[in-house]
């Protein structure tokens, strides 16, 4: 795989640990990806063999909750955290694509996600993309970063996306102060767009494989009942038809035949900010 050339940041990259950006990137078939990831993704879909299908589900559900951000919700604000690598449907794309003067910062902790994200992701004239090299698990940290305040009005509406990066926060209960800081800091109108990982719809075979690898370090994806992804969203207006396996949220112009839930095993939701 080719780095941009210039990008002082492509010397830190670390080819030699799985990153959850490029083991994602692997699953959707793309080509940014090393050795370390491919075989961690491998191990991931042995235990679990529809995680592809659960990351371009995944990716579906993105491109549907931003559209309805975009043209039911009016937002004209994004912040995009856990980004990934850039591939086709990126957020800023969908949402300009509906008001081109949309605004979007993207975070992503891994460096050859910036490298690519700002070589690649062209916003529109009339809008704004900015990209902040930061951790999830740091809140305050993208919260005051300099160029998410030159890009985003915090005293309007924005839509937080967490999508497919929730369950790398492992834990019971770890998520809830992350996901409430950033709220916290976003006025009322604003949107969570969140996923997470579930076992709830494993047969109890391939649930205790699961179990097994997370307990020795084979996977980093922590999954969450339905119950510990609502909770998550508590306080929020949530936006029909609710918290739903990914494939089941407002799917119907999607193309025959669908997935079913237990090969895709990841929750979503959207949900309003009274």
């Amino acid at each position: 795989m080719n780095l941009p050339e210039a990008d002082p940041m492509r010397d830190r990259i670390d080819t030699t640990t799985a990153h959850p950006a490029r083991r994602y990137n692997y699953w959707l078939g793309g080509k940014d990806n090393f050795a370390a990831d491919r075989e961690s993704a491998d191990r991931i879909a042995a235990a679990w063999p529809s995680a592809p299908i659960a990351a371009r589900e995944n990716r579906r559900f993105l491109r549907r909750a931003t559209t309805y951000l975009a043209r039911e919700a009016g937002i004209r604000q994004f912040l995009d955290i856990g980004t990934g690598l850039p591939t086709a449907n990126n957020t800023h794309e969908v949402a300009q694509a509906i008001a081109p003067e949309t605004r979007v910062v993207y975070v992503d902790n891994d460096p050859m996600v910036m490298a690519h994200a700002r070589a690649l992701l062209t916003s529109a004239p009339e809008g704004r993309t900015a990209y902040l090299e930061a951790d999830l698990r740091e809140p305050e940290t993208i919260l005051t970063h300099p160029d998410l305040l030159a890009t985003l009005d915090l005293s309007r509406p924005i839509g937080l996306m967490l999508v497919a990066v929730l369950h790398f926060i492992p834990g019971p209960g770890a998520a809830a102060p992350i996901v409430a800081r950033l709220l916290d800091a976003l006025p009322t109108g604003s949107y969570l767009v969140a996923t997470n990982a579930t076992k709830d719809f494993l047969s109890e075979p391939v649930a205790a494989v699961y179990d097994r690898m997370l307990a020795t370090g084979q996977t980093d994806i922590w999954p969450r009942t339905r119950a510990e992804f609502a909770a998550l969203l508590r306080d929020l207006d949530v936006v029909e038809p609710g918290v739903v396996p990914v494939n089941e949220w407002r799917a119907e112009s999607e193309e025959a035949p669908r997935p079913a839930s237990a090969d895709v095993s990841v929750y979503g939701a959207v949900a309003r900010l009274p």
